[in-house]
């Protein structure tokens, strides 16, 4: 495929979510110069979230004053199972997708190179490239929210399985005989360290009165125990919620010592809204625990650190990723 001059400078990250979409616009240096991020709306269906994502990269492109026909690549990060080589999203819970080539629509309407990715992939690249991790030769990432997502960077390339994203580091068994998982599955890493995991634990812990200062701001309604509160409840004093979050990150530790014995990493970035409210005590607690349960030659081999992107970590991973593939 021919470009013209003017083209080769501009790239696009696309970040599609749930509940949001956002588009950024890139110059040749990979500088932010136009985003734009609208709602997603998946309730109304595949095709109405479709037309929005081209609307919203349309938008992107007006706000960098460029052109779409100015693009060089495109890069879309999705919540879900996708396959990199058909560009296919195999299945995306949370919009109710199953099997939607979604390249080869979107290649009907800009002619450039597109490329997909799960939306935790393009964070970790976007975090290995211009972010905390960036120097290091191997990278792990895992993302405590609503579930447990993971990603990995191997020698700059995104780790995925022969027909779809690999890495769910969230369904690796840490409780024999377990709680039941969402998956299938019975003591899975989400039923126990996911943020909704520990917000219902802090639940029980309000009403037994073990966590006061949580019962009087919110009570045991799970839907308001979100990251930033469970942070407040810590900082004013109740042990009982920094105790289960420090159990969380135990388990964390567990499956991460799992991955250094498999693949020695060099470096490990946890990240999402849990992360973002309580860095050190996240941090320390999962490093620490992964390092007690590591072999001793490994033991000091990687660092945990916090995901420093932000929202940007996915678009911009996904901007990168698509610029270096158009660049082969």
């Amino acid at each position: 495929m021919t470009h013209s001059p003017a083209r080769d400078h501009y790239h696009l990250g696309f970040d599609l979510g749930g509940t949001k979409m956002l588009a950024v616009a890139y110059n040749s240096a990979l500088e932010p110069i136009g985003r734009n991020r609208i709602r997603t709306n998946s309730h109304e269906g595949t095709q109405s979230v479709i037309t929005r994502i081209i609307d919203n990269i349309n938008a992107a492109c007006t706000a960098a004053e460029i052109t779409s026909s100015d693009l060089k690549s495109i890069g879309i990060g999705v919540p879900g199972a996708v396959n990199m080589q058909t560009g296919t999203v195999l299945g995306a819970v949370n919009l109710g997708w199953q099997n939607v080539e979604l390249v080869k629509i979107i290649r009907e309407h800009f002619n450039c190179n597109i490329h997909l990715l799960n939306d935790v992939d393009a964070g970790v690249y976007g975090e290995s490239q211009r972010g905390a991790a960036q120097g290091a030769q191997n990278v792990i990432g895992v993302f405590p929210g609503t579930g447990i997502g993971g990603g990995a960077v191997f020698n700059g390339h995104i780790v995925t399985g022969r027909q779809q994203t690999a890495m769910e580091i969230g369904h690796i068994q840490v409780v024999p005989n377990g709680i039941p998982c969402p998956c299938g599955q019975q003591g899975c890493l989400e039923t126990v360290a996911s943020r909704l995991a520990i917000a219902s634990q802090a639940a029980q812990a309000a009403y037994r009165g073990a966590a006061p200062y949580l019962f009087e701001t919110v009570g045991t309604d799970l839907r308001k125990i979100r990251s930033g509160v469970l942070s407040k409840s810590v900082a004013n004093g109740d042990q009982a919620v920094e105790d289960i979050i420090r159990s969380a990150c135990g388990y964390l530790g567990q499956a991460i010592a799992s991955m250094v014995s498999l693949f020695a990493p060099d470096m490990i970035i946890l990240g999402g809204g849990l992360v973002e409210a309580m860095p050190e005590l996240m941090v320390d607690a999962t490093q620490s625990a992964a390092r007690a349960r590591s072999i001793s030659i490994l033991r000091d081999s990687f660092e945990v650190r916090a995901a420093m992107l932000g929202d940007d970590a996915s678009v911009l991973g996904a901007a990168i990723w698509g610029a270096n593939e158009a660049n082969k």
